[in-house]
């Protein structure tokens, strides 16, 4: 084992991507109750959609650290799932497996681009300062998450955000779970933000913060198999087909490709420079059999009818607790599996008790903030960008979209157009179309 996921190579221990494992589950163990509350308004069966979510998580997730063999986990991307049910479903009224349908066309059109070389040429064309303007914009974006969840930030009618009750029992233990996780971290304490989760989930419970399961549910429904397959009831025809027949389902195709394809690459150089598998350049080791397990994600994602399968930032989390190997990734899948039937268990790790370890990780992946040249505004005002719209308007995509145009704009006018490399334009152009047209 110690051979095949080189443990020792990358100087860490089976311990190690244990811990690291468990952290990034119980950062992301919410996609388990909150995906399938989504799909239901789709109209998909709570219990289907459950299944449909921890089994398309498992499966991703296990591939990634056998094939790709780096510490990141998928699951139903939020946004991406949000599209499904209130973009696709409810306003333009379609059935179900037909949005499905739309998610896997759309893996299929990246997993081509991948194979074709495409996404990793985008990927190496982007300026370093602007790839690391990306992973700290995604460290505030998580940060965000965790403090919102937590109810330490709150909505405001007048300022949209302020700072929420902070002596209501959800911020008491959210603030408990930051002073936990910040305080282990400092004693360098092996697991310090798994740990900061599990005690935070405890002090949760007698302050009604952490609900206790009074319910088991074993229970598996695999109905949403095949989804793309199955017939639309609008039509009576194969919801596959049903696609290429509308034009307006091949745009909501080209929106999911968008923010798939940029929000994985965003994300796994995020993840990579907690992991320490980015190089000097800043570019990602093995990238091309990463974004493959992710483009496969997407494809299954929508064959199972659980939204598109895609690797979650909060891998960031199990990274900073000393993962770099596939074997944490394991350890997330089979969590995935083993929580299809557990489910409640998973319900009682709440927002709040989670808070602070995604506070931390906000924090260390901000450390790099000073390696940008901040002398140079063809480099520093798409950074600036990037950094502040990626948390603002809660997508990856709208901040590395941004900064793509303002980058090009800034070189073009400066007299600087040719130093921008062809894939760039190209991205640029993209994004342009996909902020007029989507």
């Amino acid at each position: 084992m110690d051979k095949f996921f080189k443990i020792s190579e990358r100087g860490s221990t089976v311990g190690r991507e244990v811990i690291g494992g468990l952290t990034t589950f119980l950062a992301m163990a919410y996609i388990i109750a909150v995906n399938p509350a989504i799909l239901v308004d789709a109209g998909i069966p709570f219990e289907a959609a459950l299944t449909a979510t921890c089994f398309g998580a498992a499966v991703m997730t296990i591939m990634m650290g056998l094939i790709a063999n780096r510490p990141l986990a998928l699951a139903a991307g939020m946004g991406i799932n949000a599209i499904v049910a209130y973009t696709l479903v409810l306003g333009q009224g379609v059935d179900w497996r037909v949005a499905m349908s739309v998610v896997l066309l759309e893996g299929v059109v990246i997993l081509i681009l991948v194979l074709c070389g495409l996404r990793k040429r985008i990927m190496h064309a982007i300026p370093v300062d602007i790839r690391l303007a990306i992973g700290i914009g995604i460290g505030l974006f998580i940060a965000f998450i965790g403090l919102k969840g937590g109810g330490i930030i709150a909505d405001s009618e007048s300022t949209f955000i302020t700072v929420g009750a902070l002596t209501s029992p959800v911020c008491i233990v959210s603030i408990c779970s930051i002073v936990l996780a910040i305080v282990l971290t400092v004693m360098k304490v092996p697991g310090a933000l798994l740990l900061s989760i599990i005690l935070a989930t405890i002090i949760g419970v007698p302050l009604g913060v952490t609900t206790v399961p009074t319910e088991w549910n074993f229970g598996l429904d695999f109905s949403t198999f095949g989804a793309p397959l199955q017939m639309d009831p609008n039509t009576n025809g194969i919801a596959l087909l049903t696609v290429f027949a509308q034009p307006a389902l091949l745009l909501a195709v080209f929106a999911l490709l968008m923010s798939d394809f940029f929000d994985t690459m965003g994300t796994v150089v995020a993840v990579g420079k907690q992991g320490d598998f980015l190089d000097e350049r800043g570019d990602v080791d093995n990238i091309q059999s990463i974004l493959t397990i992710d483009s496969i994600g997407a494809i299954l994602g929508g064959f199972m009818g659980a939204s598109s399968q895609t690797t979650f930032v909060e891998s960031a989390s199990g990274a900073a607790a000393g993962a770099r190997t596939g074997l944490s990734s394991i350890i997330v899948g089979l969590l995935f599996f083993v929580f299809a039937f557990f489910a409640p268990i998973v319900g009682m790790v709440s927002g709040s008790a989670t808070c602070g370890a995604l506070t931390v990780v906000g924090y260390l992946m901000m450390t790099s903030i000073g390696d940008i040249d901040w002398s140079r505004i063809e480099l520093a005002f798409p950074s600036f960008l990037i950094v502040i719209v990626i948390p603002f308007t809660y997508s990856i995509t709208n901040g590395i979209g941004m900064g793509f145009i303002s980058y090009v704009l800034i070189m073009v006018v400066t007299g600087r157009a040719k130093d921008v490399k062809p894939l760039m334009w190209a991205a640029s152009l993209a994004f342009l179309a996909m902020f007029i047209f989507t």
